[in-house]
């Protein structure tokens, strides 16, 4: 093992479940082997800031006063990419901090953008380990926060269905995600969503229409109170058939340089009214079941339903927490070896597994194939269906695949 005496511990990027469980998998691993672990103050803003910062210490007291299974950070985040600092003595600044606090080498997590910014710290001679957090799940391996997030999508969208049967409303449920739909999937397929809206697909919404209308009517025709809804979970990230994002945020480009997306909800609820409110077929079969009202209940309701940070933030899942831990703890590991420049991608047995950084963070997207299952159930994805081939074959050896 190498002589390491002292590891700073860094979160980046957005919050999210799980990051608490990294920062006490690292700290008790550092208290089994000798090595004193500090929590550095809000994300490479705290890095860049160093000379000036006094490091939390985490021993065994600090470390206890850490639930694991509260989402966010006791460390604290800031939107801060290093190579964005305006300043050409940035990585010196950051080496004079270190040196200054004794810290030999950093653990953090994050997901892409705080990867590209461990692939340069460590191209500038500082020893870092890249924890996956992300609760988009688009990284190469599972990245801590994603079950945490894919479960509170479904449960407050499982919870939004009453409000919408009450109302006979059908409810576009927006969710975060960015580029990848990873999340919106799981968490639309957790929840029995009549459809899932991700970037993955381009959107033709007079498919989704068709979609809602059928399913809509169909509720209504058999319910013996006249109650209908219909459930729409839809990615930020979402294209139309041309592949074209939609946002209604003009403020141009976040701090790492993506667009900020936001509003897809209130578009896809414009488009299907825009389908409904050309359709006679609504006003005969309304009259035929005694809710019809003339200038007042012409059509069913849409309203749209922002999740935003609440799929971030509460409670963590027991496998992001039992995640959070591996990671944390075999990142210390790592260390100990002087293997560094590598992401965590689990344990397993003895056996600790580990890819390089930029192969880590190469963005990986919902597969296809895998939409045409959901599809032969009769979920829509905004596009005609795909028949789903399954190739079918007999697995050799333990299966360990999550996502």
């Amino acid at each position: 093992m190498t002589n390491i005496k002292k590891i700073g511990v860094i979160t980046s990027g957005g919050d999210c479940g799980g990051l608490n469980a990294v920062i006490t998998g690292v700290a008790r691993m550092g208290l089994r082997y000798g090595v004193e672990v500090c929590m550095i103050p809000n994300g490479y803003a705290g890095l860049y800031n160093l000379r000036n910062l006094e490091p939390v210490i985490m021993d065994f007291n600090r470390a206890d006063k850490i639930h694991s299974g509260v989402a966010g950070s006791e460390a604290g985040h800031s939107r801060v990419k290093i190579s964005k600092i305006q300043d050409p003595n940035k990585y010196e600044i950051i080496k004079e901090g270190l040196k200054k606090h004794n810290i030999d080498g950093l653990i953090i997590a994050g997901g892409d953008d705080t990867g590209s910014v461990v692939v340069d710290l460590v191209s500038n001679g500082i020893k870092c380990i890249h924890v996956p957090k992300t609760m988009d799940l688009d990284l190469q391996t599972y990245s801590v926060g994603g079950d945490s997030t894919i479960n509170r999508i479904a449960k407050f969208t499982e919870e939004l269905r009453t409000t919408g049967l009450t109302h006979n409303r059908a409810l576009v449920i927006e969710v975060f995600g960015r580029y990848a739909g990873h999340t919106a999937f799981r968490g639309g397929i957790g929840a029995d969503a009549d459809c899932i809206l991700i970037p993955e697909v381009y959107v033709d919404y007079e498919i989704v229409y068709k979609h809602f209308k059928k399913t809509y009517i169909n509720r209504l025709l058999n319910s013996d109170v006249k109650g209908s809804t219909y459930i729409i979970v839809a990615a930020e990230g979402v294209k139309n058939k041309e592949g074209k994002y939609f946002t209604d945020d003009t403020s141009g480009l976040d701090s790492f340089g993506h667009q900020r997306l936001s509003g897809v909800g209130q578009y896809v609820r414009k488009q299907l009214e825009f389908y409904m409110k050309k359709d006679p077929d609504w006003s005969k079969i309304l009259k035929d079941e005694g809710i019809f009202v003339d200038g007042i209940y012409q059509y069913p309701e849409i309203r749209e339903v922002q999740l935003g940070h609440l799929v971030r933030a509460g409670g963590t899942s027991a496998y992001d927490v039992a995640f959070g831990k591996q990671g944390g703890g075999a990142a210390m590991l790592l260390m100990l070896e002087d293997i560094y420049g590598v992401t965590v991608v689990g344990v397993e047995g003895n056996r600790v597994s580990y890819i390089p950084v930029k192969e880590a963070i190469k963005q990986r997207y919902v597969d296809l194939e895998e939409i045409a299952f959901y599809e032969s159930m009769g979920v829509c994805f905004g596009r005609d269906p795909i028949n789903y081939n399954p190739d079918f074959h007999q697995h050799e050896g333990i299966i360990h695949r999550y996502m």
